[in-house]
């Protein structure tokens, strides 16, 4: 399978690895971990996960000062549309 796993396990321990990362304020990590969360929350088309990690993204970018980017995030999360990711 190319791309990103959609099974629960995987997205899991990418959210866990996310979590972590970000508790010690490694953000640029929990960036990519989170956005392997939202990838595969899009993929399985659950949109209540694809909101949490949008969400997420969102506040790590903001922690990092990227505004814009957050926005962007925050703007999807709140959209209710799918694909989030292009």
């Amino acid at each position: 399978m190319n791309g990103v796993p959609t099974d629960i396990v995987s997205l899991r321990m990418s959210h866990c690895r996310a979590e972590h990362a970000a508790s010690g304020a490694q953000y640029h990590l929990a960036v990519l971990y989170y956005r392997e969360c939202l990838e595969a929350a899009e993929r399985r088309e659950d949109c209540r996960a694809v909101e949490f990690f949008a969400l997420k993204l969102a506040g790590c970018y903001e922690q990092m000062g990227l505004f814009e980017k957050a926005a962007h995030f925050r703007a999807l999360a709140g959209s209710g549309e799918l694909p989030l990711l292009g």
